[in-house]
């Protein structure tokens, strides 16, 4: 049988309008491997029909909430075009989320660095194909699959940690850069926006972060030639600007800085951006310079609070003053901070709330603050550590196996509302169009009303702020 016959289908159904390097790094796995690869990236195109139904092996990316929630919607669909390929779920959100998945019918798990344990999914099913085949010859199994929940116990590791080599990105087959989110820059130039990882994990335990049930505070690197191999395919294929999708690009700072002063030796115009603790932001505050110097536009950083007993129950390693204190560094070496919230948790209140939108005014963030983070209530999924402190599993409901969530309601129902309504206002006012600050101002109103507070004018920063337009990307989603 030709190898070549035997076809592996990998399904992305959303990823922040990235092109998904969760399906480009395993189709080169599977490839050398001698599987027939279809990438289909559902955020971005209609789902091909023809490459599903013959697929000997079926794949989902799921490597946050709403990705493994669309996925889960659309098997009804694949198992109508193809009722027999094994399935297979792989990323962040898989191993949590194990025993749900194999109600489903999902026979592969996969969590952490998942491509060695893909091709070996993948040759079990090409050998099922084979022993299936009349006289020796191949042909499409048409056995149907074993009862939800039957299939044998599967000998790849739920989750592997393994250091591995690996392979350049082959993105053949994915929409083209053009398709995805771009950056908006300083200079009113939309850029053509590429994707890839230095490195997966991470060395600390945020506790309601998904990567930390998974990577138990270790990272991997991807290494360097890769890395700018994979940029070096991107510029040829138009991309003006990386996003380096690290969960924190200075996990590993020499690794991180080599790669940045590499690419910018060879490609110096293009941009790029990165996440990083506020944490690392202040302990490797000198190398910031170098960020700017080599072609960083702007600083993603999980802030999630200005509440330092919340920031304490999450474990993320800053105070309110090392936020400010790194505001403050980034305005001094004129470099973007775009900071990231969890504007709603259990722990908030009104007056609260009003208060996070006061010191995000005060330190000239406003545009700098992607409206939908104001927004943002917290998920408590399954495995959060975040279930280690009584009063979280106190506070939660049964878990919600189709919303994959434990549901938790806050103390004071007026919260919930002023939630609720933000989540309408921003989005209305996304799609719209609207400027930054004039989302900003309804939810500024909007808030102080609800607080029953009388209501004040924004504040103006505290310091001289540049009113220069911020570079973001067009799609700032964040869960």
């Amino acid at each position: 049988m030709p190898v070549s016959s035997v076809n592996a289908v990998l399904i992305s159904t959303y990823e922040l309008g990235r092109q998904p390097f969760g399906l480009a790094s395993p189709a080169a796995w599977l490839r050398r491997a001698g599987a027939s690869v279809s990438c289909m990236d559902l955020s971005r195109e209609s789902l091909q029909e023809q490459p599903v139904r013959s697929a000997d092996f079926i794949a989902f990316f799921v490597p946050m909430h709403t990705a493994t929630r669309l996925a889960v919607s659309l098997l009804p669909s694949i198992r109508k075009l193809n009722p027999s390929a094994p399935l297979c779920f792989y990323g962040l959100y898989a191993p949590v989320n194990e025993s749900y998945l194999r109600e489903l019918g999902a026979e592969t798990v996969l969590g952490g660095e998942f491509e060695a344990g893909l091709v070996q999914a993948f040759e079990r099913a090409r050998a099922r194909r084979q022993e299936s085949a009349p006289s020796g010859k191949a042909g499409l199994a048409t056995e149907a699959p074993p009862a939800v929940g039957g299939w044998p116990p599967q000998p790849e590791p739920l989750i592997s940690l393994a250091r591995q080599e690996f392979l350049v990105p082959e993105r053949g087959g994915l929409p083209p850069l053009i398709r995805y989110a771009h950056v908006t820059a300083g200079d009113g130039h939309r850029r053509t926006a590429g994707y890839t990882e230095a490195s997966r994990g991470c060395k600390h335990l945020c506790r309601h972060c998904p990567i930390v049930p998974v990577y138990g505070g270790r990272f991997r690197i991807v290494q360097q030639e890769v890395v700018l191999e994979d940029i070096r395919r991107q510029v040829a294929a138009g991309a003006e600007h990386i996003t380096f999708g690290d969960p924190d690009f200075f996990n590993g700072p020499r690794h991180a800085l080599s790669i940045v002063q590499a690419v910018h030796e060879e490609h110096p115009h293009l941009s790029y951006d990165v996440t990083i603790k506020i944490e690392h932001l202040l302990k490797y505050s000198r190398d910031i310079s170098t960020l700017r110097d080599t072609g960083c536009l702007f600083v993603t950083s999980a802030v999630e609070s200005i509440d330092d007993r919340v920031l304490a129950r999450l474990d993320k390693g800053h105070t309110y003053a090392d936020f400010t204190r790194v505001v403050e560094i980034f305005r001094h070496e004129s470099l973007v901070l775009a900071p990231t919230f969890i504007a709603f948790t259990p722990w908030i209140t009104l007056e609260g709330y009003c208060e996070l939108l006061s010191s995000i005014a005060r330190l000239g963030l406003v545009e700098a603050v992607a409206p939908v983070q104001l927004a943002i209530r917290l998920l408590i999924p399954l495995g959060s550590c975040l279930l280690e402190l009584p009063e979280a599993r106190e506070m939660v409901d049964r878990f919600d196996k189709a919303g994959l969530v434990y549901p938790w309601t806050h103390s004071d129902p007026h919260v919930d509302v002023l939630c609720s309504r933000t989540q309408e206002l921003v989005l209305r006012g996304e799609k719209r169009g609207d400027s930054r600050r004039t989302i900003f101002s309804r939810v500024w109103e909007l808030a102080h009303e609800m607080a029953g507070l009388t209501l004040p004018r924004i504040p103006e920063p505290d310091v001289r702020v540049s009113r220069a337009a911020i570079p973001y990307l067009t799609e700032p989603w964040y869960c």
